[in-house]
């Protein structure tokens, strides 16, 4: 049988090879329609809620978790910080009852929160978006009577453990509340409110 000058080494190599770009090129159009189910950057930045369990927080301690792009804390106050908190005079902060909107509207009360030893904070400084040190220790800042707080040490805002911000500090509002919920007794949701769920 003749071979007709068919060169068979050559022809496995032009089909191997177009198999390969033709792999290539399949690849290269199926990568961006993947990626195209991807949430946009705006639907990111937007930020879906956040569940945080908070079973393992003891009394005294804070936890972080990223919504928005933003630290929220969760603390646990123990019963001595409630009562240093609710002892402050409100001439000692700049907006006690919390008359800036800087929280949910069922969010009331001095604790700012809706259990009370659960507090929920965003933990940006409303002076220029510093964060603050988590001090909840009278004493344990260089600061005249210091109940525990926040100290945000670039500028020397200060706040309570509620988030309220000391009078004659360069903060002008109290730390943000930001929505959240409670899903079950250990279960918070940030980025919800308690109607959503």
């Amino acid at each position: 049988m003749a071979d007709n000058g068919v060169n068979k080494g050559r022809r496995r190599f032009l089909v191997g090879a177009t198999t390969v770009v033709g792999a290539v090129g399949a690849v290269g159009v199926a990568v961006p329609f993947v990626a195209s189910w991807q949430p946009s950057a705006r639907a990111r930045a937007a930020g879906a809620p956040v569940q945080a369990d908070v079973s393992k927080l003891e009394p005294g301690q804070r936890m972080t978790v990223e919504w928005r792009g933003k630290p929220v804390w969760i603390l646990n106050r123990s019963p001595e910080m409630i009562e240093r908190t609710e002892a402050i005079a409100p001439s000692e902060l700049a907006d006690p009852d919390s008359n800036v909107p800087q929280q949910p509207d069922y969010v009331e009360g001095t604790l700012r929160s809706i259990k009370p030893e659960i507090g929920v904070l965003i933990g940006i400084c409303t002076h220029l978006g510093c964060s603050p040190l988590f001090r909840p220790e009278p004493g344990s800042v260089d600061v005249e009577d210091w109940p525990g707080g926040f100290f945000c040490p670039c500028h020397g805002s200060r706040f309570d453990l509620a988030g309220r911000v000391f009078a004659n500090v360069p903060a002008p509002t109290n730390l943000e509340v930001p929505p959240y919920r409670f899903d079950s007794d250990v279960l918070i949701t940030v980025g919800e409110d308690e109607e959503s769920a």
